[in-house]
């Protein structure tokens, strides 16, 4: 099974679990390091999660994958939460970081730059508008290679 499907079957299968106990699911990744796979599941909720509810999670998707058997290779399962820096992967977790520090890439120069990090003041749906300084920034969602929240010091 090619890892695209496998984080769908995984998202398709942890998602209702997710919604009934108020958590969100932030991203999926299957990824071999080394010699090894990992399912890396991350999971939030509005305040922040905590420890015992990634365990939880761990243990509902487990059982879950050992029924349903859908990875044929040896992995080891991760749930945690996004952290501090959260990936923006999908419009809505861009338009809920109105407001926050933001570090966005661009597929291509915009203004002669491929990275932004400032507060995000706006968004569409199809344009972000990110302050650095003084200076306001619009870049298309389209070209958008990432975004994530940043921390200030």
């Amino acid at each position: 099974m090619s890892t695209a499907k496998i984080k769908t079957v995984v998202e398709e299968m942890v998602r209702p679990f997710l919604d009934e106990n108020g958590f969100e699911l932030v991203d999926v990744e299957y990824v071999k390091e080394g010699g090894n796979w990992f399912l890396r599941v991350f999971v939030d909720k509005e305040g922040s999660i905590d420890i015992d509810e990634c365990g939880r999670v761990s243990e509902f998707l487990s059982e879950k994958l050992d029924e349903q058997d859908p990875i044929t290779e040896a992995y080891f399962l991760e749930v945690s939460s996004p952290g501090a820096e959260r990936p923006l992967k999908k419009p809505d977790d861009v338009r809920k970081a109105v407001g926050k520090h933001v570090f966005i890439t661009t597929y291509e120069p915009i203004g002669g730059s491929k990275e932004f990090e400032g507060t995000l003041l706006s968004f569409d749906g199809e344009e972000a508008v990110v302050e650095i300084g003084k200076k306001k920034h619009t870049i298309p969602y389209a070209k958008m290679a990432s975004a994530r929240l940043a921390i200030v010091f």
